[in-house]
C-alpha cells in the first residue's frame, strides 16, 4: 500500500471527512484491521482564508508548495489536497515535487464521464465557480460543459460556505437556498451537480434533490485509495 500525503485544514471539518472516507474505503477493499497509510499536514485555515480574500494567491500557493515538499520528504508517495478552491495552486505544487499530485477535478471528471453526462452544474466558492483553474480543466481537458449559477446565487453559495459550513454550522434555511439554486441549474440544462466545495457535503445530501450529485470529497478520497492500492 502506498502512503497518501494529505494537505488538510481547509477546513478541518472536511479534512475529517477525507480521513474517514479514505480509511472506510481501505477497510472495504482489504478487510480485517486494515487502515490507510497516510501523512496529514493540517494548515491554519485562517491564514489561508486571509490570503484568499486579499487576492494574495501567490502567497497562499507558496504555503501549500512548502507543505507538499514536506510531505514528500516525510515519505508520501503522492499528494491529495483536501480542498477544491486551493487547487488553484495545483500546477505550482506539481512542479515543485517529484511525486504525483491527484487533482480533484480530474477524479471528478472521470466519474462524470463514466456516467455519460455531458453538462454539469458547479457549486463552490466564488473562486471555484468563477475562475478558470477548475471549470476550465473540466471543459478543455475532459470535454464537459460546466454551468454555474447566476451572480446572486453565487453570492449566496459563497456566503453560506464561509460564514456557516466552514464553521461547522448547518442550517435548514441554507439547505433550502441551495436546493433552489440546484433547481435553477437543472433548468439551464445541468444533468448532474458537482458539489465543488468539500464543505457543501455537510449541507446537501443525495436525497435532497432529484439529480445526481457529485460529491468531490468522496470521489477524491476513493480515487486516492484506488491509487494507493495499485501495484
Amino acid at each position: 500500500m502506498k502512503t497518501i500525503g494529505l494537505i488538510g485544514g481547509m477546513s478541518w471539518e472536511s479534512t475529517k471527512l477525507y480521513y474517514e472516507l479514505i480509511n472506510q474505503k481501505v477497510k472495504e477493499e482489504l478487510g480485517g484491521h486494515h487502515s490507510a497509510k497516510c501523512i496529514l499536514y493540517s494548515v491554519d485555515f485562517e491564514e489561508v482564508k486571509e490570503l484568499q480574500f486579499a487576492g494574495k494567491w501567490g502567497e497562499a500557493t507558496e504555503m501549500l508548495v512548502e507543505v507538499a515538499v514536506k510531505l514528500q520528504k516525510a515519505g508520501a508517495d503522492f499528494i491529495v489536497l483536501c480542498t477544491n478552491t486551493m487547487h488553484i495552486s495545483a500546477d505550482a505544487i506539481q512542479q515543485n515535487i517529484d511525486i504525483p499530485f491527484l487533482h480533484i477535478a480530474d477524479a471528478t471528471a472521470y466519474k462524470i464521464k463514466a456516467d455519460s453526462r455531458a453538462a454539469i452544474g458547479l457549486l463552490g466558492t466564488n473562486f471555484t465557480m468563477e475562475e478558470d483553474f477548475y471549470k476550465g480543466g473540466l471543459s478543455s481537458k475532459h470535454g464537459i460543459k460546466v454551468i454555474i449559477p447566476e451572480e446572486e446565487d453565487r453570492k449566496d453559495v459563497h456566503r453560506i460556505i464561509y460564514e456557516e459550513l466552514c464553521l461547522g454550522e448547518v442550517k435548514e434555511a441554507s439547505k433550502e437556498i441551495f436546493k433552489g439554486i440546484i433547481r435553477r441549474l437543472i433548468e439551464q440544462g445541468a444533468e448532474g451537480i458537482i458539489l465543488g466545495c468539500t464543505e457543501i457535503t455537510l449541507l446537501i445530501k443525495p436525497g435532497d434533490v432529484d439529480i445526481p450529485l457529485y460529491d468531490t470529497t468522496k470521489i477524491h478520497a476513493v480515487y486516492a485509495v484506488e491509487q494507493a492500492l495499485k501495484d
